[in-house]
């Protein structure tokens, strides 16, 4: 970027974000990477795991009518189970820079959030210890191919679950509710999924569901890094890690996001010159933990450990979780949701 577009975006983030907010996301975006999983070129083993990487997808995705229901809880132990039990430790995908869902606190260091309070219970019921973790940082777009490369036994990072992916990887029950929303500034004249996106620069994660949600309906809105005429040689549109779209919001350039109004309630914590457009979400999604395609013993496991999750109504770990971490930014949830399990 030129030093004359440097200044020129400190001048919008002045104008509406300010350094403050721009700060707190920087702090959060500095320790981006726990352990490097990607190579160089964004793939595994020299593969994208990006848009196309459906062109190799199963069968099952095609067949798929239900992709919530999943295999019967079980505290059994099987081949993925033992081999968890031999090495001492669950390796976790996770995020660390998902305000409220998986981050690193700037002060004790430490990863804190939703997800990763679940990471922790499902550690305490394989291995008796909620601290026998490792892990793994992984962005938006590597999610799959961390499991398909065996970098991770398990991704719980806000993966929404649906026939596309389930044909990729195993999921467990569903354990939150989302949607997709619009998050925009304050005074922007955007006021939701709608034409008010025409003209405007809407950004996303790569392999995300938003993006998705965009090439099906757009509305005019320019999504596609290949419209970008800034003659930047960076990807503004498209980024790997959904956070860096919240900096791009905040330098000004882009218009828009468009996330899970999950994710989107952390970020406009995080910067209170931001906000959700709308007056809900436009979809229905449901987050699951995902495992590598195949590992039912691991997923039918981490079903048991959902059950017992859910268990308790007002005082189960769920709601305990939920009230530390999201309900301030997403008021009025009574509960997880229910599971679905396959019949065979």
């Amino acid at each position: 970027m030129t030093r004359v577009k440097n200044r020129a975006a400190r001048g919008r983030l002045h104008g509406w974000g300010g350094v403050t907010g721009m700060a707190v996301a920087c702090v959060v975006t500095a320790s981006l990477t726990l352990l490097p999983l990607a190579h160089g070129d964004g793939t595994f083993g020299g593969r994208s795991a990006g848009h196309d990487a459906s062109a190799s997808m199963p069968d099952r995705a095609e067949t798929c009518k239900d992709p919530e229901a999943s295999v019967p809880a079980s505290d059994a132990d099987g081949p993925s189970i033992e081999k968890i039990k031999q090495r001492g430790k669950l390796i976790a995908g996770v995020d660390q820079n998902s305000f409220q869902w998986g981050y690193r606190n700037p002060e004790s260091r430490t990863l804190e959030g939703f997800d990763i309070d679940l990471v922790r219970a499902i550690a305490e019921d394989i291995l008796g210890d909620r601290d026998a973790v490792i892990f793994r940082a992984i962005p938006t777009n590597q999610r799959i191919a961390a499991l398909e490369h065996d970098k991770v036994d398990v991704v719980v990072r806000t993966m929404t679950i649906n026939c596309e992916r389930a044909g990729q990887v195993a999921f467990s029950t569903a354990y939150f509710q989302a949607g997709q929303q619009v998050l925009a500034p304050k005074e922007s004249s955007i006021e939701g999924y709608d034409k008010s996106l025409k003209g405007k620069r809407v950004c996303t994660a790569e392999g995300s569901t938003a993006y998705d949600a965009l090439n099906e309906e757009s509305f005019g809105a320019v999504f596609r890094d290949e419209h970008d005429e800034t003659g930047l040689d960076e990807d503004l549109l498209t980024v790997p890690n959904q956070l860096d779209c919240l900096v791009r919001l905040q330098l000004g350039e882009v218009d828009a996001v468009v996330t899970d109004n999950a994710l989107a309630a952390g970020q406009a914590a995080q910067d209170p010159a931001v906000e959700l457009k709308g007056d809900k979400p436009f979809t229905t999604e449901y987050y699951g933990v995902a495992a590598k395609l195949g590992a039912d013993d691991l997923v039918a496991r981490v079903n048991h450990v959902l059950d017992d999750y859910r268990r308790g109504g007002d005082d189960s770990p769920w709601m305990t979780s939920y009230r530390e971490w999201l309900a301030t930014g997403l008021p009025g949830i009574t509960g997880p949701p229910a599971p679905k399990y396959r019949s065979n």
